[in-house]
This record gives C-alpha cells, sequence and structure tokens, in this order.
C-alpha cells in the first residue's frame, strides 16, 4: 500500500474524536481499507482481538493515529461482510438506528419495548431512513441494546444487519455479531455524546440500498474521477482530439486543460459504467471523446460567462478574457461549442445515437442559455430576487449541463430512452443543490472574494433580504441593486447573514434538494444505474459534517461536559 502520510498526518484530529469528520477523510480511510483487505485476504467471521490485531497492521503500514484503530476495524469488518450483505434480499434484512439520532427537545415520539415509535414528524433523519428502509422491506427498529436483535437472529427472522450506533455501542454489540455470524454493516456516528447525534447520511443511504443487483458497487469512484481528470492533461487531450492546427484551436486546448472539478465528465462516465454489462472493462475512445465534449461545452460556458460577469480571475488565474480580450475569448469559446459538438459527431457510435446525442446536447445548451439570460435581464436592472427566483435561474443554469452528461453517458452505452423523465428530475435537484454549495463556498467565511459591487443572484442574499427587517433590508437591499454602501466589506456582510441564520436555510436547502435527487431515483428500474447515481451525490458533496452531540454512555458524557464547562469558567 502506499504511504499516506502526506494526505493523512499521524495526528490531524485531537485524541478524543474517534471518528473522522470530514467525509474527505473518512473516504480515504474507506479506499486504504479496501486496498488492505484485498492485500491480506481476511476471511469472515472474524473476532475483536483479530480485527483489531489487523487494524494495527494497517495502522503500521499507513502511519494513521492510533485513536482511530477501533474505527478502523470497524471499516475492515464492513469490508469482508459488504459482499455477502449485498446478496441478502432486503425483506431479510435489518435496520438497526440509535434513538440518539433524534432532536430529544422536540420529539413527539413515544417508547414501548422494542424502542422508539416514531410519529414522523420530520424533525430528524429518523423518519426519512425508516420509510425508505421498510418501503425496501427492512425491519426496523430504533432502539439500543442488543437483546431484541439477539432474539430476531435466533427466530430466523433476519439473516443481515446494517447497524447505525456510537463507537462504545458498536464495540459491546459487536459480540453478539460474531457469534451469529451473519453479515453486518456498522456505521459509527460521528460522536459518542449520547443526545442530537450526527451521522454521514450518504454512508447509510448506500449500506441501506446495497444488493448484488447492482453491478458497480464495488467500483472505486475515486479511482474513477482520477482516469478522467487524466484525459485533460495537453498529451491526452492531443490524443483525443487530435493535433492543434492554429492559435485559436491552441488557446483552446490550454482553456480546457486548465483545473477545474471535472463533474460533469464524471457524471458521463457514471452514468455510462452504470448502463454497460460488464463495468470493469476498459473505457471506450467512444466515452473519452463524450467525455471532452461535455466539458468543451461547460468550458466555453465559463469563458462566455466570465466576460459577461466582469470576472477577472478564474480558478486563480487571470480570465481569457483579461489575457487576451474580449473578441480573442469569444471566439475561444464559440470555438470550444464547435469542438463539444464535433467530438460527438466523431464518436465511433451509429448514427441515430449520435443525433440522438446531438438533440440533447442542443437542448441543453438552450436551456443553460436562457438561465444565463435571465441572469443578464436582471443584471440590466438589479433588484432583490426571492429565494424561489434565485432557485430558478439556479435550475435553468446548472442543471442541464449535468442532464446533459447523465444522457450523453447513457446513450453512448445504449441506454436512456426509458430513463430520460428520471435523469432529468435527478439532474435537476442535483444541479440546484451543486450551486447552493457553490454559493455557501462563495460566501463563506473563509471565501476568497470581497467583490460586494459584483454580486450576482445569491441565494443567501435572498434568504437574507426575505428574513431581515429595517434597516438591514435596507443595506441588502443596495447589495442587491448593486450599490453598496463604501464601508460595507465581506466580514460585514457576513455578519448580517449570520444574525437571520442565511447559511442554516441554505444548509436545509442544500440537503432538501440532495434527498429528492435520492428520491427520484426510486422510479428507476435500473439498480446498478440507481446506486451509481446515488453514491455520486455523497462523491460530489464530499464536505465536512456538521458536529452533533447515546444511553449507557450518558452520565460520563454529562459528567465530562460538566468538567469542561467548569475548567473553562
Amino acid at each position: 500500500m502506499n504511504e499516506p502520510s502526506s494526505i493523512l498526518p499521524p495526528h490531524f484530529r485531537p485524541p478524543e474524536e474517534r471518528v473522522p469528520q470530514t467525509r474527505a477523510e473518512r473516504e480515504l480511510f474507506a479506499q486504504f481499507v479496501r486496498g488492505f483487505v484485498r492485500e491480506w485476504a481476511p476471511v469472515p467471521p472474524l473476532s475483536s482481538a483479530d480485527l483489531r490485531q489487523l487494524a494495527e497492521r494497517m495502522i503500521a503500514l499507513t502511519g494513521v493515529a492510533v485513536q482511530y484503530r477501533d474505527y478502523i476495524s470497524i471499516l475492515i469488518n464492513n469490508e469482508l461482510w459488504r459482499e455477502p450483505l449485498a446478496a441478502v434480499p432486503y425483506e431479510r434484512r435489518l435496520l438497526l438506528l440509535p434513538k440518539c439520532l433524534r432532536h430529544a427537545e422536540n420529539c413527539q415520539a413515544t417508547f414501548d419495548q422494542f424502542g422508539l415509535l416514531c410519529a414522523q414528524c420530520g424533525g430528524c433523519t429518523i423518519p426519512e431512513l425508516q420509510s425508505e428502509a421498510e418501503r425496501l422491506g427492512y425491519v426496523v427498529l430504533v432502539a439500543e441494546g442488543s437483546a431484541v436483535v439477539t432474539q430476531l437472529i435466533q427466530a430466523g427472522k433476519i439473516d443481515a444487519i446494517v447497524g447505525v450506533s456510537c463507537m462504545n455501542v458498536l464495540e459491546r454489540a459487536f459480540p453478539y455479531m460474531e457469534a451469529a455470524a451473519i453479515p453486518g454493516l456498522a456505521i459509527p456516528l460521528l460522536q459518542s455524546d449520547c443526545a442530537n447525534t450526527a451521522v454521514d447520511m450518504d454512508w447509510v443511504w448506500e449500506a441501506i440500498h446495497l444488493t448484488s443487483a447492482d453491478r458497480t458497487r464495488r467500483l472505486d469512484l475515486t479511482a474513477l474521477q482520477r482516469e478522467v481528470e487524466g484525459w485533460f492533461a495537453p498529451v491526452m487531450l492531443d490524443q483525443i482530439m487530435g493535433p492543434t492546427a492554429d492559435d485559436t484551436e491552441r488557446l483552446a486546448r490550454e482553456w480546457l486543460a486548465r483545473a477545474g472539478k471535472r463533474w460533469r465528465p464524471f457524471l458521463a462516465v457514471a452514468a455510462f459504467q452504470a448502463m454497460r454489462n460488464d463495468p470493469a472493462a476498459e473505457l471506450p475512445s467512444a466515452l473519452r471523446k463524450i467525455a471532452v465534449s461535455v466539458e468543451c461545452f461547460h468550458k466555453a460556458s465559463l469563458v462566455h460567462d466570465d466576460i459577461e460577469d466582469g470576472d477577472a480571475l478564474r480558478y486563480g488565474e487571470k480570465t481569457l478574457h483579461t489575457q487576451h480580450g474580449i473578441p480573442v475569448a469569444l471566439n475561444v469559446g464559440d470555438f470550444l461549442i464547435g469542438e463539444g459538438y464535433r467530438m460527438i459527431e466523431e464518436c465511433p457510435l451509429p448514427a441515430d445515437v449520435r443525433v440522438e446525442m446531438l438533440r440533447v446536447a442542443v437542448a441543453g445548451h438552450r436551456k443553460l442559455c436562457r438561465g444565463q439570460g435571465a441572469e443578464l435581464a436582471w443584471a440590466q436592472k438589479p433588484a432583490p430576487l426571492s429565494p424561489t427566483e434565485v432557485l430558478n435561474i439556479f435550475r435553468q443554469k446548472t442543471a442541464p449541463a449535468f442532464e446533459v452528461a447523465l444522457h450523453l453517458g447513457a446513450l453512448c452505452a445504449g441506454g436512456a430512452a426509458v430513463i430520460g423523465t428520471v435523469l432529468a428530475a435527478y439532474s435537476e435537484a442535483l444541479g440546484i443543490a451543486y450551486q447552493i454549495h457553490d454559493d455557501l463556498d462563495d460566501f463563506g467565511a473563509a471565501a476568497e472574494s470581497d467583490d460586494l459591487q459584483g454580486l450576482r443572484p445569491s441565494l443567501l442574499l435572498a434568504i437574507a433580504y426575505e428574513r431581515a427587517r429595517g434597516g438591514q433590508q435596507t443595506l441588502l437591499d443596495a447589495l442587491w441593486r448593486r450599490c453598496p454602501p463604501a464601508d460595507i466589506n465581506a466580514v460585514q456582510l457576513h455578519a448580517r447573514f449570520a444574525e437571520v441564520q442565511a447559511h442554516e436555510h441554505a444548509h436545509q436547502l442544500l440537503e432538501t434538494y440532495k434527498n429528492t435527487a435520492i428520491r427520484v431515483l426510486r422510479d428507476l428500474d435500473n439498480p446498478t444505474l440507481k446506486g451509481l447515481l446515488r453514491r455520486v451525490i455523497g462523491k460530489i458533496f464530499n464536505e465536512v459534517e456538521f458536529k452533533g452531540w447515546c444511553h449507557e454512555f450518558e452520565a460520563r458524557n454529562a459528567d465530562r461536559r460538566a468538567t469542561s464547562a467548569e475548567a473553562a469558567g
């Protein structure tokens, strides 16, 4: 295995935190564990001592902090049981959730001898997980302890368990799982403080939907993303697109190779992988052309957006029109659009497939232009917009590119006719969520930009304006109209957002649209596409988790909090 210490410093978290707190860190741990299990090939079931020994061996190889030993043990056990659990029908599985996921102060649930009876009030994540798992056929328990689980196992009613709990409870429950020797996936809470806790929802969603019918469940999305990124190195672009012939083509190719997240070509490749029969086979040249065409369209839109918005920087470098002037930049943007269509037309695919691809690309191109047009119309007469109006601009500007990428990838694999409606709804929700995420980044505390004069339609600004009163609304009105007071700066703007909890409301909307994207996948009959698109959501929104604050450990945790407060006072 490769030494990851440059990525994961040995002590990058305080000693009391036994679970990595960001998705990026958890994903890295998962990658290392997958490689470790492939290399050492342990056979389940393993005892706690065996798992601990394997975890210590992995720690010695990677340099990861010792505090994560038990977390690594859980990941190793999960990896060993993943394929057996995937083969168990949903109706023979148990989903075990902890009651501490509820918001204790406002929870309307009651309890019986089996645990919590959810009132479906929507105040926490329990009803959403319970409803989806029961829809699939799971037995769902919201309880702590192992007595009921043991009874269900002994009665032969369940053959696999997906369990969510804190590290402490998982450690105590493990011997029962080992004794039963049934497949189980454990998902640790992000904290062990017994009340109003948090969990990686994407991880839970992936676990409860795991099925052997999904041919891509073992696909390494990170490796796939790296491969796609590699296609945009200058040498690879020359192989895919052919040599450059003149200065216009050279500039266009340089811009195409510039930094970027490459989510759109990645989505095209993900859809292709889900629709073809052998996701492990080598990716064909036609797919490379499709991926490049998608990025050509995206990069062209950025060139034109930068001109229309008067932006001087992109990816931390001068924008194309700042470097070479507006006429040259306009021409390069137009050329990139032509290159996108050329790549589609040159794909070694049947003519009817290429025609449909061109139709999809044209429709997406027109939608995107309408969205940009709506923003430009606002810029001519800037005035406050409602959150709904801003979200409608997001819907038109960002969602079409995601839909085009997914459709082109699916068409390249020979599919898409029966999934068009679902892909459209998924892309719309995903695109809006992505733009909200981008908006939060642009206006976060660590944002680099302090350009208040050049503000564009922002969800945060719309939320803040809608919630503000009196003088605060007057200030925000001036920002909307692009005439901010001379003494206002980004720090003060962030303070105004904080006063009306604009960031919190935007994060709620982000989660709403992410969940909408997941829910629309229920209408897909293709389990592989459904599974992969669900995982893609977690991949794209690889962000820091919000910390929240289990029964047998409440007294200890309360004492610890009281002691900390005393010391601080």
